[in-house]
């Protein structure tokens, strides 16, 4: 961060804004020329400059995106409206209803009410910085409650809570990235101790986002529930060209190919990407793309020329051990 003189408010260069949005510096340029917001500054330099003002504004952009709004729909709204459409706000804080959703825009199970007691205590241990405690806590809830019950009725409200105490200036960014951390030690050390026991054909799914879809821990979150369905995961990080997608896929003898999206990314773009992906892979790969970004609504399953689906979508993590099922039915 660089501040001009000690007398001023503190401004931010564009990495600094990217670094704790999660808005890529592309992005910010397109919505300064499409939605004339964010306005910055320029240093002597002529460097693009951000103000607190901004930067809290961007934040709740970013909330609302990933909570399945368009961006034409949330940039240029005032601070009063986008805190109107945060459906996550209520009077009595974070609600724990199947209504939720994380930051990485998964749903929460369609249950009439989720008890997170452990929620309080985490909360309390990030905090504090106890990452041994907050690492401790989650191990001991691993074990009580199974993978899938940790993730879906802890982890995805966690990610709400922390989501939205960030958003509130009640978390730094370096305490959401703290808990990010410990969270995929975690889970990556879960999925290694998973011993075999499912029966029948175990798909091979390459896991990865495209450029500019830098969020990572929905996808390790759909990785768990794979590998609980005696899935072979090849995991490839985030933000993935797709000529190495296709070349990756081959390499690997892919069966499915698993793309993780939020709602930052361009409707356009990603429809033409799943497009591409469809016609570059052979017909027998399916393309699995999770999370709720609008553009994976329309259609809900597209086609390719030759009538091979051109995806199918992972609304919420639970339809993952469905379409294993529905794979091993065809395979």
């Amino acid at each position: 961060m660089t501040s001009s003189s000690p007398a001023q408010a503190p401004l931010h260069t564009i990495a600094d804004v990217e670094r704790d949005t999660g808005l890529s510096k592309d992005t910010l340029r397109v919505w300064e020329r499409r939605y004339g917001f964010p306005t910055p500054s320029r240093d002597p330099l002529g460097e693009r400059q951000y103000d607190d003002v901004q930067l809290h504004r961007l934040r709740k952009i970013r909330r609302l995106l990933d909570a399945g709004h368009r961006p034409g729909q949330v940039v240029k709204l005032s601070v009063d409206a986008l805190d109107e459409l945060d459906t996550q706000r209520t009077g009595k804080g974070i609600r724990k209803t199947g209504a939720d959703q994380s930051t990485t825009g998964k749903m929460l199970p369609a249950h009439a009410e989720v008890p997170v007691p452990e929620l309080d205590d985490w909360m309390q241990m990030l905090r504090s910085q106890d990452a041994q405690a907050l690492r401790l806590a989650m191990t001991q809830t691993l074990l009580e409650r199974g993978l899938a019950r940790l993730i879906t009725e802890c982890v995805v409200p966690m990610n709400v809570h922390v989501g939205q105490s960030w958003l509130d200036g009640q978390l730094a960014i370096y305490e959401e990235h703290l808990y990010t951390e410990i969270l995929q030690g975690v889970l990556r050390h879960a999925m290694g101790q998973i011993s075999g026991g499912r029966t029948g054909a175990a798909p091979r799914v390459l896991l990865t986002t495209l450029p500019g879809e830098p969020h990572s821990l929905g996808l390790l979150m759909a990785e768990c529930f794979m590998a609980l369905e005696g899935c072979q995961t090849v995991p490839l990080g985030t933000q993935t060209p797709l000529p190495d997608i296709v070349l990756a896929s081959q390499t690997s003898r892919a069966d499915i190919v698993a793309l993780g999206f939020t709602a930052i990314q361009n409707p356009r773009d990603v429809r033409a990407a799943l497009s591409q992906l469809r016609e570059r892979l052979p017909a027998q790969v399916e393309v699995w793309a999770g999370g709720r970004c609008p553009a994976l609504y329309r259609p809900r399953q597209g086609e390719s020329q030759s009538g091979v689906p051109a995806y199918w979508h992972m609304e919420k993590l639970e339809d993952i051990p469905l379409a294993v099922a529905r794979w091993r039915a065809k395979a």
